[in-house]
């Protein structure tokens, strides 16, 4: 990956620095597109689409250069790509790949500029893998209060040759992106079909369901403690538990159901957990954004004054990018925890990947890390 960084001559006063606005431009130079072509923004802020490949049009500046400029606070994380309009047709290196997200850790008044020479066309989108074992589909499935959405179902390998037993399920967020690399938001999945079908084969652990959760367009505030955050956590057991639990045999009691996600997904997994310990026992929160910008959830745990919750809890974190600016709120989550008298590599279990950068393959690495300790036999 190849881009010019222009920093401003726009020099910010350091009292005070932290807080205030700055000003992100950013421009693609890609000669091979013409006037009329459509060039967008995407990431992981709601001022670039939250990841809608065609919510925010960048502007024609002339000779191929398009181009918008956003304020943000300073201190922002921000990971973006640039696409004509739809997953497919990313931004590409000259070997045909899509580009790994850009990131920037806003600091300043700042202007990026990327030379882009090749698009992926939305054909042939490049992926890497495919679905292992058997899995079942519900599509747009309602709930009060927000988004219509799809549902996967992955199966145990010996679900159909054991009629008589029962298993335990793992909810996972971001569904589309934890076993198949062609819906996957990058092209690149979780691996956790691959991942489960050889741990459970190997006997590392107890064959379970497990059960992917798409996200829609309303992510982050879906994975927030916001009112759209109790909507899902509400619609996760009064519409997709009992709907799972129906079809499928589970063990339905508390003891056996376990949330899990990654970043924003982590959060909500702890907070499903810990909010409703009467229906899960276990959460695994992958790079959880338990503290960050306008959200800081440890607050919850610190100001709780009841009995200690019958839970167990898997927490990690990786050490590049934007999972230096999670691991603060992570060092709070785990304060808190142990103060309120839960025992490390007991009731909760840390783990540092110092490599590790923030995104689907990291993630997959130490999945089955997390897997063991979950459903180890």
């Amino acid at each position: 990956m190849v881009f010019r960084l222009l920093l401003s001559v726009v020099l910010l006063a350091s009292v005070g620095f932290a807080a205030k606005p700055c000003r992100v431009t950013f421009v693609v130079e890609s000669s091979g597109l013409s006037g009329s072509a459509s060039v967008f923004i995407t990431g992981n802020q709601k001022l670039l689409g939250n990841w809608n490949p065609a919510k925010v049009r960048l502007q024609l500046l002339g000779n191929h250069r398009f181009g918008k400029t956003f304020t943000f606070p300073s201190g922002t994380f921000v990971k973006y790509k640039f696409m004509k309009g739809g997953w497919g047709q990313e931004a590409a290196d000259e070997n045909g790949g899509a580009f790994q997200n850009f990131l920037i850790d806003v600091r300043r008044d700042t202007t990026l500029v990327h030379p882009i020479r090749y698009w992926l066309d939305g054909k042939d989108r490049p992926v890497s893998g495919q679905i292992t074992g058997r899995v079942e589909y519900f599509r747009s499935v309602a709930g009060k209060g927000i988004n219509l959405r799809n549902i996967v179902v992955w199966l145990p390998p010996d679900y159909e040759s054991d009629s008589t037993r029962r298993y335990a399920v793992l909810y996972m967020h971001d569904g589309q992106n934890i076993i198949d690399p062609r819906t996957s938001s990058f092209g690149v999945d979780w691996q956790a079909d691959e991942i489960a079908d050889s741990l459970i084969r190997s006997g590392k652990i107890a064959p379970f369901i497990f059960v992917g959760i798409y996200n829609t367009a309303d992510r982050t505030a879906e994975y927030s403690p916001t009112r759209k955050g109790s909507a899902y956590s509400d619609f996760i057991i009064r519409t997709v538990k009992p709907m799972i639990d129906k079809k499928y045999r589970t063990l339905p009691d508390r003891e056996h159901p376990t949330v899990a996600g990654s970043s924003m997904g982590g959060l909500i997994s702890f907070m499903l957990v810990w909010e409703h310990p009467e229906v899960f026992s276990q959460a695994i929160c992958m790079s959880p954004a338990f503290k960050i910008d306008q959200i800081d959830y440890v607050k919850n745990v610190q100001k709780y004054s009841g009995k200690k919750k019958p839970i167990r809890i898997y927490i990690d974190n990786g050490g590049v990018g934007l999972e230096t600016r999670l691991q603060p709120g992570i060092d709070d989550m785990l304060t808190a925890l142990s103060e309120k008298g839960y025992i490390q590599d007991r009731d909760y279990f840390w783990v540092k990947d110092l490599t590790a950068e923030h995104n689907e393959s990291a993630w997959a690495k130490r999945l089955p890390n997390a897997l063991i300790r979950v459903f180890a036999q």
